[in-house]
């Protein structure tokens, strides 16, 4: 193969790579990759928890199966997209690992999203041995839907939007622990700010589902039905 030659497919290569890093510069496109690392879901479904028109939502889903990040299957007429792999997950975590270290605009937008980082937080294996012991309450707060496609065995589920009226159904003299989608998800910060202001001793997981699925931990599903 000549030097030309060489260089041509050299460069088509690295393009090819090229696809798949544009298909992911675009937050929207991410989020959307953070909500199906929970679970397969139509497009509908995905629309209204990105805060997306349908229109919109599907072009990003288009633009990530292009790129081979997301699959889908037809049931009647709804799609239903879910990730195209671990690897994607994986991806996907790395990313936002690597943005966090060495992105400057990243620390600030994460500390204004989530809030006052916490003083305390559980590691994976701090909790399991704490269940194992019998010790801690396990408080899942994402959306019934995402519990129900997997979540940590033995966690009760309460979507932090229904925490404050659901709150007696936890017991008061047991650490609670409260996980939601992954590191960077709101949700359990919320779940713990309003839980500690209630007189609870809550902590929250240091990541969440997405990390404990990547870690090959054991996960429990629900059938809906």
């Amino acid at each position: 193969m000549s030097e030309t030659m060489k260089s041509t497919t050299k460069t088509r290569l690295y393009d090819a790579f090229a696809v798949s890093g544009k298909a992911l510069a675009s937050g929207k496109r991410l989020e959307l990759l953070d909500l199906l690392a929970q679970g397969e879901r139509t497009v509908d479904a995905l629309a209204k928890a990105a805060g997306l028109n349908l229109t919109t939502a599907s072009a990003h889903l288009q633009t990530l199966k292009q790129a081979g990040f997301v699959a889908t299957r037809r049931e009647g007429v709804r799609i239903h997209y879910r990730l195209a792999g671990d690897d994607v997950a994986q991806l996907f975590a790395l990313l936002r690992k690597v943005a966090d270290r060495h992105q400057a605009a990243v620390p600030a937008a994460r500390d204004a999203y989530l809030g006052p980082e916490a003083e305390a937080e559980m590691t994976r294996e701090e909790l399991r041995e704490r269940v194992a012991a019998g010790d801690v309450v396990v408080l899942d707060v994402r959306p019934m839907e995402e519990y129900s496609a997997g979540h940590i065995p033995g966690a009760i589920s309460i979507p932090v939007g229904e925490l404050a009226e659901r709150i007696d159904e936890l017991p008061e003299d047991t650490e609670i622990v409260v996980y939601c989608r992954g590191e960077y998800c709101v949700l359990a910060y919320d779940a713990v700010r309003l839980l500690t202001e209630r007189g609870r001793r809550a902590i929250r997981l240091k990541d969440g589902m997405l990390e404990w699925r990547l870690s090959e931990l054991p996960v429990d599903a629900a059938d809906l039905a």
